[in-house]
């Protein structure tokens, strides 16, 4: 119908992340802290999650309205959600989808990676922060050891899924690890993307204090593994891409907090519970379950969207640096978008 909408910067409407639950197997204390998402916790009520069906719909509905090509699912964790490979099937029957995504911590992987490349998953993005053990049981909060994610990547790239890794870098945490992951899976067939500790949700402590930049991360690298840029892959594209200097693989690092891209985002997010999110850092949504509930017609779902992406204004990373030092602004936690 109109694949040229834009925001009121002049930014398309390109890509969309879909977040198919709240819940994850990790309690990962940049992400979901474990003394906050314990047991208690109130995740949200099955009934106020969007179904398989609805989500395949609503996908349907930003086709036509933007003529989006790339699908993401993400979570919580994604392999959380019953039925996931089902929903892949839903989606890759929609005409004008061309690549479907999944960004997961890789532990459920080996169980469900064949059936999920079947199903119409073309590529993942496996989270690791870290190669040692202990430390990488400190981090995901599950005392889940790194060898399950190891062994996810590998049943990844055996079942034919294309692999990117990333890992969140974060001061205190985990800086020394930067070196050991680009040697280890220099050769191993996979792209591993670093990524600049961000303060999405209210969660995690963030201090810009905490933050490794790009800059930081390239120069440990480059020392001893020289790297040379490379191209973008296209318009808009989050990670700045690096070439070792002898031909093998690459490196991404992704650096919202010092070198914004505010300015070609055209990512749109779907909530697990139905709302419409304009960026990454918003602090509320807007609702596409409950009017899809209540018997919108399709044009009416369709000149919503188009009514909420035409007035987005988002430009919160260029935003943040002049702000760290006000009030903190309430955003919406990861584990509900999924990053």
């Amino acid at each position: 119908m109109n694949s040229l909408l834009t925001d009121r910067l002049g930014r398309p409407l390109r890509d969309l992340r879909i977040s198919v639950t709240d819940r994850c197997n990790f309690r990962c204390r940049y992400c979901m802290p474990p003394e906050i998402f314990d047991k208690n916790f109130q995740f949200l009520p099955k009934t106020d999650v969007l179904s398989l069906e609805e989500i395949a719909y609503l996908t349907k509905l930003f086709v036509k309205t933007a003529g989006i090509k790339k699908l993401r699912i993400t979570g919580g964790e994604p392999l959380m959600r019953q039925n996931l490979p089902y929903l892949f099937s839903l989606l890759n029957e929609i005409d004008g989808i061309e690549d479907i995504a999944m960004t997961t911590n890789g532990a459920l992987l080996p169980k469900y990676a064949k059936e999920l490349k079947e199903n119409g998953l073309n590529r993942v993005t496996i989270s690791i922060d870290s190669l040692n053990d202990e430390k990488f049981r400190y981090i995901n909060g599950r005392n889940i050891g790194v060898q399950k994610v190891l062994d996810g990547i590998e049943a990844a790239k055996d079942a034919g899924l294309q692999v990117k890794l990333n890992m969140v870098v974060k001061r205190g945490m985990n800086e020394e690890d930067i070196l050991p992951m680009a040697k280890f899976f220099k050769d191993k067939d996979v792209i591993l993307r670093y990524i600049e500790y961000m303060d999405v949700g209210n969660s995690n402590g963030w201090k810009l204090d905490h933050v490794i930049s790009k800059k930081e991360i390239f120069s440990i690298i480059n020392k001893e593994l020289p790297l040379e840029p490379v191209d973008a892959n296209y318009t808009g594209e989050v990670a700045n891409r690096f070439r070792y200097k002898d031909g093998e693989n690459e490196i991404g690092i992704i650096s919202s907090v010092t070198d914004a891209f505010c300015s070609t985002c055209s990512r749109a997010r779907l909530s697990a519970d139905g709302k419409l999110i304009t960026c990454l850092f918003a602090s509320g949504g807007h609702d596409l379950r409950d009017y899809l509930r209540n018997g919108a017609t399709e044009e009416e779902m369709i000149q919503r969207i188009i009514d909420i992406w035409s007035n987005r204004h988002d430009r919160y990373s260029e935003e943040r640096l002049k702000n760290t030092d006000k009030r903190q602004i309430k955003k919406i936690e990861m584990s509900h978008i999924g990053g």
